[in-house]
Formats: C-alpha cells, sequence, structure tokens
C-alpha cells in the first residue's frame, strides 16, 4: 500500500518543532505583558503616592546609560542652552 499523501516523519517532525518555537515565542510575549502591566503598577502606586512619574522615567532611562555618555550630553546641553540665553 503507497501512502504518497501522508507527510514524511522529517515533515512531521520539522512541523512540531516550529509549533514548539511558536508557542515558546507566544508564552514569551504572555510573559511579556504580564510584566508591561506589573510595571505600569508601580508606576500608577508611585503616582498615587506622590511621585512625579514622568520624571521617574527619565531617573530610570539614565540608570540605563554610561555615565560619560550623560555628562557629555548635559554638557552639550549647557552649551546650547548658554548659547540661546537660557541660563
Amino acid at each position: 500500500m503507497d501512502d504518497t499523501n501522508a507527510p514524511s516523519d522529517s515533515y512531521r517532525v520539522t512541523a512540531d518543532e516550529l509549533r514548539q518555537f511558536i508557542e515558546r515565542f507566544e508564552r514569551l510575549e504572555q510573559e511579556k505583558k504580564d510584566i508591561a502591566d506589573q510595571q505600569k503598577e508601580v508606576m500608577a502606586e508611585a503616582k498615587g503616592r506622590g511621585y512625579d512619574t514622568k520624571v521617574m522615567r527619565k531617573v530610570i532611562a539614565l540608570r540605563k546609560r554610561e555615565p560619560d555618555d550623560i555628562a557629555e550630553e548635559e554638557a552639550v546641553l549647557e552649551m546650547y542652552k548658554e548659547a540661546l540665553g537660557m541660563q
């Protein structure tokens, strides 16, 4: 009996592997969404306690950067502000 329409074993293995990759990715996406929701809750709590969340986000972004990069950017910002009479 010749069953030419049945998928080969290698095709089934590939399909199973593909499904596993997709399901892993989908689980990670859900975890990422859960973490983002938790981050929103933290900011809402901070805001409720009177903190400025916009400034908090800037501080968080600064903490990710190298101190030398921050210092250079601040020096250029000061120079531009001085040139525009904003001091």
